[in-house]
């Protein structure tokens, strides 16, 4: 577990300062995947890995400036460029392993994980995770500015099949960790998946 946590905090520490000029084009899309969700003004919503806060100004936007935004990082350098983008104008940030949060039971109305399944030390606990924060009936939203195959094609890799962002192997790992999944989406130019929080 901790060489898996140090792995993935050198892996980002050393692409935070460019993190966002790499991929400048992804905004709408992330607005795309938060309006998704479906949120409510006065919402609580954690941005779970949230990097450089990409999608804290969309997820203000959709829950107003009553509603509650959290993001949540492992990596300090990737939350420094957060706030060097002001992107803490749009929400709380937090130093925090989304394995473990420091957060109440059920407190949550939602959580966005935008690129997060796949750097999980162990999905399925790590996703019961999410949902002991997230009341019943409250949502997940998993999302990727690409599908699975541009993502494996930039990577120089094929799709394999124990993918865990594929359908069959996401449903049921979801249903496990306290999930349902109701929309699933794999497409050249987005990966999304929703589920709710099942019980």
């Amino acid at each position: 577990m901790a060489d898996h946590h140090t792995h993935v905090q050198d892996f980002f520490t050393a692409r935070a300062a460019d993190w966002d000029t790499r991929f400048p084009d992804d905004a709408p899309a992330y607005a795309a995947a938060v309006e998704a969700l479906g949120l409510k003004p006065g919402d609580a919503v954690l941005d779970a890995g949230c990097g450089t806060g990409r999608a804290l100004p969309a997820l203000r936007n959709a829950v107003g400036p009553h509603g509650t935004i959290l993001g949540a990082d492992l990596t300090p350098a990737m939350l420094q460029a957060a706030v060097r983008a002001g992107r803490d104008r749009s929400g709380r940030l937090l130093l925090a392993d989304v394995a473990r949060l420091p957060l109440r039971n059920a407190s949550l109305d939602a959580v966005f994980g935008a690129g997060l399944i796949s750097h999980l030390s162990q999905p399925g606990p790590d996703l019961a995770e999410l949902a002991r924060v997230v009341r019943p009936g409250g949502q997940l939203a998993l999302f990727h500015p690409i599908g699975r195959a541009a993502l494996a094609a930039r990577h120089g890799r094929r799709i394999t099949d124990d993918d865990l962002r594929a359908e069959p192997n996401l449903r049921p790992l979801l249903a496990r960790s306290g999930w349902r999944l109701d929309a699933y989406t794999d497409e050249d130019a987005r990966f999304l998946a929703l589920a709710v929080r099942a019980y």
